[in-house]
């Protein structure tokens, strides 16, 4: 019976030996999952660093723990509207996005202004 032809999962290259093998040799197999993790970790990497400029972005503008900022201050100093943490809606409805501990919603009425504060309980 013919056996049939497997290919590497990375290179390509024809894979023989044991039916359950999935690279040719043992330097593929380390670039595959190196390459595979390596992405993973990048996304996270990028993810964190903008969610870490954002965090401080809202600390240079919250000095006080309230403040009042508008949004052409955030977005000049680099701030993504994105990219936060979680969101506490209160029970009047306004929705609070947090960084962490710092949190901003827009104020009443006003879509170009901003209310910062600071958790308290983090």
């Amino acid at each position: 019976m013919e056996e049939q032809k497997r290919k590497c999962l990375y290179c390509g290259e024809p894979i023989y030996g044991r039916i359950d093998k999935k690279f040719c040799c043992d330097s593929c197999r380390n670039s595959y999952n190196y390459e595979k993790t390596h992405k993973q970790i990048n996304v996270v990497r990028k993810i964190n660093g903008i969610l870490a400029r954002n965090h401080t972005i809202l600390e240079e503008l919250n000095t006080k723990g309230k403040s009042f900022v508008s949004r052409q201050q955030m977005v000049d100093k680099g701030f993504d509207f994105k990219y936060f943490t979680h969101v506490y809606t209160t029970k009047a409805g306004a929705v609070y996005r947090f960084v962490y501990d710092q949190g901003y919603v827009p104020k009443e009425n006003d879509s170009e202004h901003f209310v910062l504060v600071q958790n308290a309980e983090v």
